[in-house]
C-alpha cells in the first residue's frame, strides 16, 4: 500500500507583486482591480508549491496525514539496539515487556528485506492510486472503462529501466489532462516530508493509539534544523508543548503550539519511538514564514470606524497573526470589518478553514468535500463561537483563489458576509501525495470543494454581492435578508 500525504494545490509565492494597502479615506470606494496581467500558469501546483516549501515558502496545506502508513526511521535511537533477553527479567512488567516485544518486532520488521519493486510493480501501483481515487473533474477524460484499457496497453510492454517506468507514468497521468495530477521524481517526493510549518524544522502527524484516539508522531524534519540540533528525531511521539498536552489535538493545533517568535525558545516533550524514553527539549524557533496580515483603523465618521485587515496568503502565521489584528481593532472600537483576499492566491487550506470558523457560529458548515472515495466526502463546521460578530466585508477578485475561495464562501453562505469585487479564479480541488515503493510519487486530483451552499467552486468562481464598495446600510441590508432567508 502507498503512503499518502493529503495537500491542497494552491500556493502563494513570495514573488508576486501585491497591491499596497488602500490609500487613506476613502479607501473603499473603487475595489475592482483593474490589473490585466494573465496569470493562468500560476496555479501550477506542485511545481510551484515544492519551490516554495524548499525556500521556506509554506504554499501548501496539509489537510491530514495518513495515520497507517509513513515508514519511520528509528535507527538514531540507541536504546532500540536493546533486546528483551539482554534485561533483568525482574525488571520487566508485563506491558514493558509487551512494549519492547513490540519494539522488536517493529526492528525485526524493517530489517528483513523484502524483494525490490521491479519497474512494472512501479507502474502498475501508479495505475491502482488512479483507478482507485482519481476524481474527474469536470474534463470527462477519465472513466473505469478507458482505465483499464491503458492498463492493458502497458502490460505486455518490458519496462527495462526505472527512468523508462517513470516515464510511462508521466504519459499515463498527462493522458488524464488534469495539470494536478502528475508523476514526482523521488527527489522532489522526499520534500513532503520535510515540510515545515512549525518553526523548529519539524512535520507532523497524526496517528490512532491503542484506546482509539490519535497521537501526534514527527512525520518528518530538516537535517541541520532547530528541532534535529536540540534531539528531536523522526518518530518521535509529541506529548506536549511548553506543559500543554498535545493528546486530543490535531496535527495543525500543535504545530501552531510550536510557533512563536523568531529566536524564542520552545519547550517539546517527546517520547522516542513507542517505549520512550521520555524527553522535555528546548528548542529555538526560527521562523521562515513572515506574517501575511497587515491591518489598520479607518474612522468612517465620528460615530463609527472599520478595522481593515489584508491578508496576502495563509501560511503558518496566517490565523494567529489575523486574531491578534481583529482583537486590536476591536480594542480600538471598530464596528465594522473588511477582509481584504484580493491577489491572495491561497496557501494553507487548513488554515483558511480555521480562518472561517472565527467568524461563524458554533455549528455553521465551513465546507464540503467531496470524492469518490468515502475518506474524502467530509463536512468541516465550526466548534466554537465566532470571535467577532461585526459586519464584514470581504474583498475579492479573479486572483482570489483556493483557500481564499473557502473562506469567502464560508463567510457568504454563512450570512456573515458580503463579497465585493469581481468573480474569484475558481481553484476549488483536493490532491493527495501518494508515495511508490522506489520512492518517488503521484500527486493526484482525488476530490473538491462545495460551498456551504452546495455550489461548486471549481471551474466556477465565486460571484460577488457588489462590483463596487457599498454603503455600510446596504451591507446591513444584505446580510439581514440572507439571514432571513437562511432561517427560512
Amino acid at each position: 500500500m502507498a503512503n499518502v500525504i493529503f495537500f491542497s494545490s494552491s500556493f502563494s509565492p513570495s514573488h508576486f507583486h501585491f497591491p499596497s494597502l488602500l490609500p487613506k479615506p476613502p479607501p473603499f470606494l473603487s475595489v475592482v482591480n483593474s490589473e490585466k496581467k494573465n496569470f493562468s500558469n500560476s496555479l501550477n501546483l506542485v511545481d510551484k508549491t515544492l519551490i516554495g516549501a524548499l525556500s521556506g515558502v509554506l504554499s501548501f496545506g496539509f489537510l491530514l496525514h495518513s495515520p497507517s502508513s509513513v515508514a519511520l526511521d528509528y535507527s538514531a535511537v540507541d536504546f532500540f539496539s536493546l533486546s528483551a533477553d539482554s534485561l533483568p527479567s525482574s525488571t520487566l512488567s508485563d506491558s514493558s515487556a509487551s512494549c519492547i516485544e513490540d519494539e522488536l518486532h517493529e526492528i525485526g520488521s524493517s530489517e528483513t528485506v523484502s524483494p525490490p519493486a521491479t519497474n512494472e510493480d512501479i507502474v502498475q501501483e501508479a495505475w491502482e492510486i488512479v483507478n482507485d481515487s482519481y476524481l474527474d473533474a469536470g474534463r470527462h477524460r477519465w472513466s473505469p472503462e478507458s482505465w483499464k484499457q491503458r492498463q492493458e496497453d502497458i502490460t505486455n510492454i518490458s519496462i527495462q529501466t526505472r527512468s523508462k517506468a517513470h516515464n510511462i507514468i508521466r504519459r499515463m497521468l498527462a493522458s488524464l489532462g488534469d495539470p494536478y495530477t502528475r508523476f514526482l521524481p523521488p527527489a522532489e517526493f522526499s520534500k513532503m516530508a520535510r515540510y515545515d510549518m512549525t518553526g523548529i524544522g519539524i512535520n507532523l502527524r497524526e496517528v490512532p493509539d491503542d484506546n482509539g484516539g490519535m497521537k501526534i508522531k514527527v512525520l518528518g524534519l530538516l537535517l541541520d534544523g532547530p528541532a534535529h540540533l536540540a534531539g528531536i528525531r523522526q518518530g518521535d511521539e509529541v506529548l506536549a508543548v511548553n506543559g500543554v498536552d498535545a493528546r486530543g489535538k490535531s496535527a495543525f493545533e500543535v504545530s501552531s503550539l510550536l510557533q512563536g517568535p523568531n529566536e524564542t525558545l520552545v519547550t517539546v516533550k517527546v517520547k522516542h519511538g513507542n517505549c520512550g524514553p521520555v524527553e522535555s527539549i528546548q528548542v529555538q524557533r526560527q521562523v521562515l514564514a513572515r506574517t501575511p496580515v497587515f491591518y489598520r483603523l479607518e474612522q468612517m465618521d465620528a460615530a463609527s470606524s472599520v478595522g481593515y485587515i489584508r491578508l496576502k496568503e495563509f501560511n503558518a502565521l496566517a490565523k494567529k497573526d489575523l486574531v491578534t489584528a481583529m482583537m486590536r481593532l476591536e480594542a480600538m472600537g471598530a464596528s465594522y470589518f473588511i477582509l481584504d483576499l484580493r491577489d491572495n492566491l491561497g496557501g494553507l487550506v487548513q488554515a483558511g478553514i480555521e480562518i472561517s470558523k472565527l467568524f461563524l457560529n458554533e455549528g455553521s458548515t465551513v465546507i464540503y468535500t467531496v470524492g469518490r472515495d468515502p475518506q474524502y466526502q467530509k463536512t468541516v463546521v465550526a466548534d466554537t463561537g465566532p470571535l467577532v460578530t461585526s459586519p464584514v466585508v470581504v474583498l475579492v477578485n479573479k486572483r482570489t483563489a483556493s483557500a481564499s475561495e473557502i473562506v469567502a464562501s464560508s463567510l457568504h453562505d454563512n450570512c456573515r458576509a458580503v463579497l465585493v469585487g469581481e468573480r474569484t479564479y475558481g481553484k476549488g480541488l483536493i490532491q493527495s501525495v501518494f508515495e511508490l515503493h522506489d520512492g518517488s510519487g503521484v500527486a493526484v486530483t482525488v476530490g473538491k470543494y462545495v460551498t456551504p451552499n452546495h455550489k461548486d467552486i471549481n471551474g466556477n468562481g465565486i460571484e460577488p454581492d457588489f462590483k463596487n464598495f457599498p454603503a455600510w446600510s446596504d451591507v446591513a441590508e444584505r446580510l439581514l435578508q440572507c439571514s432571513i432567508l437562511h432561517q427560512g
